[in-house]
């Protein structure tokens, strides 16, 4: 949610292209991620977060008062930092999970994370 919710703000409010595109494809990457998700809680009979918790909201929030480049340094920042966590994440589900589903959506999705992750450090390269 939190990748959503902060590529729809660079969507917007970045100076640079490169942040904006990366803001645009984290939305489109992450909302269907997100989906597929929404999916699995359903069949499974999981319910789902409909908010950010504290911290993620606080992240939220204060990329929100950002502006021009030093928006653009914090969202960069924030994608390569919060990337490199779901990555570590994602590996050890689908390493060592115990739901069989879930194991498979983690391993399917490692790739465009670690796609996201290579994206968001050129990104922060080009806002130096």
């Amino acid at each position: 949610m939190m990748e959503v919710m902060m590529g729809q703000l660079a969507a917007t409010n970045a100076e640079k292209t490169s942040v904006k595109s990366l803001g645009q494809m984290m939305v489109k990457d992450h909302g269907k991620a997100n989906d597929e998700l929404k999916a699995w809680a359903t069949t499974v009979n999981y319910t789902l977060p409909t908010a950010l918790d504290a911290e993620k909201q606080k992240k939220y929030d204060d990329l929100k008062a950002k502006k021009g480049a030093e928006f653009d340094r914090m969202y960069t920042d924030l994608m390569v930092t919060d990337h490199k966590k779901d990555i570590a994440e994602f590996k050890k589900q689908a390493s060592g999970g115990s739901e069989s589903s879930l194991k498979a959506f983690a391993s399917k999705t490692l790739p465009t994370l670690e796609h996201h992750l290579m994206e968001s450090e050129k990104a922060k390269a080009d806002v130096k």
